[in-house]
């Protein structure tokens, strides 16, 4: 691990120091200190603005939107046909799979979206930093984005 590291900062820095490991992490130890991580809720904002952009894409209009952490469904909306959709939007870093859900609560809340008449679906956002991805999300830094749609719960 710490010679990936070690090489990254340096391929980072762009410099060629013929330091020892000990005295290149002594000297660029506060490398990512400058640099802001993403909180939880700044996560899942930018994950909400993604899901919020295929939406307004494809159309829906917005009824309620929920941007507060842990609190569902983030997005309540109605497509063309004025069919009412319940979105849940999950943020997930890197190397969770934006894919994955707890199956029993979403069966839960599913029971709850039917007393509407409405459709469920899920949207797993995967962020991870683009030039380590071993590092977390940073503030005004590159991300790489594994998101595959809306999927539908039924």
């Amino acid at each position: 691990m710490k010679i990936e590291f070690h090489r990254y900062l340096l391929e980072k820095e762009k410099t060629l120091y013929k330091l020892s490991t000990n005295q290149y992490f002594s000297k660029y130890s506060n490398y990512n200190a400058r640099m802001e991580k993403l909180t939880k809720q700044e996560l899942h904002n930018l994950a909400m603005n993604i899901v919020g952009k295929e939406l307004e894409a494809k159309g829906y209009e917005f009824l309620a939107v929920n941007s507060t952490l842990n609190k569902h469904p983030q997005f309540v909306c109605i497509d063309k046909n004025n069919k009412k959709k319940f979105i849940l939007v999950k943020a997930v870093s890197y190397p969770d799979d934006p894919k994955e859900y707890d199956v029993l609560w979403m069966e839960t809340f599913k029971q709850h979206v039917e007393k509407f008449e409405a459709e469920l679906y899920f949207a797993g956002v995967g962020l991870g930093n683009a030039e380590n991805p071993l590092e977390e999300v940073m503030k005004d830094q590159p991300y790489i984005l594994d998101y595959d749609g809306l999927i539908q719960i039924k």
